[in-house]
């Protein structure tokens, strides 16, 4: 899709777009195909959603998919960073950095303000993994989703979660949309 052959290795890929647009199919089709070229892939699971079954019909071996769902941002992160320093996997996707939220939101009250965590926790996340991801070759894939910027009168009024960092350190962005839902007669 990006003309090139595929995703780069050693690099961090950002995969965003609007709710149900399919980011996470694409990144499952990522993993899919690296196991099939015998690659060792893992899955941050944040937001706690995945579907084995619908991961299983889209080519992914999910009895040799490392999966991980953690409780906070930080774990996550630990987690993936421990993974990729091992050298052991060769693809890990992170689903999605909206629900990376940081442990001092987790443990707060419902009204507190917790403006910026998670635009930190990401920018030292990226500042520490970055290194790693290139010396063990592993492609990295943040799943991240838009938001609306409020008060915007002119330009795009859309922005991903999780601070400017992420668009700093990602070698390729996608940005995935849905177009219209594929029918075969009545059936979609």
């Amino acid at each position: 899709a990006i003309g090139i052959g595929g995703l780069p290795r050693g690099r961090i890929v950002e995969v965003y777009g609007p709710e149900s647009s399919g980011k996470t199919t694409v990144a499952l089709s990522c993993v899919a195909s690296a196991q099939k070229d015998g690659g060792i892939a893992a899955f941050i699971d944040a937001e706690h959603a995945l579907d084995p079954v619908y991961a299983k019909a889209l080519g992914v071996d999910v009895d040799n998919l490392i999966i991980s769902q953690p409780d906070t941002g930080e774990q996550a992160l630990e987690i993936a960073e421990a993974l990729i320093r091992s050298g052991a996997i060769d693809i890990i996707v992170i689903d999605s950095v909206a629900a990376l939220v940081p442990k001092a939101e987790i443990d707060g009250d419902m009204g507190d303000s917790h403006v910026g965590l998670q635009a930190r926790l990401m920018s030292q996340a990226l500042r520490k993994l970055t290194g790693s991801i290139k010396k063990s070759n592993c492609v990295a894939i943040f799943i991240n989703q838009l938001r609306e910027k409020v008060g915007i009168m002119f330009g795009n009024p859309e922005t991903t979660t999780g601070g400017r960092a992420l668009k700093f350190y990602s070698s390729v962005r996608l940005d995935v949309r849905k177009i219209d839902t594929i029918k075969q007669g009545d059936k979609v």
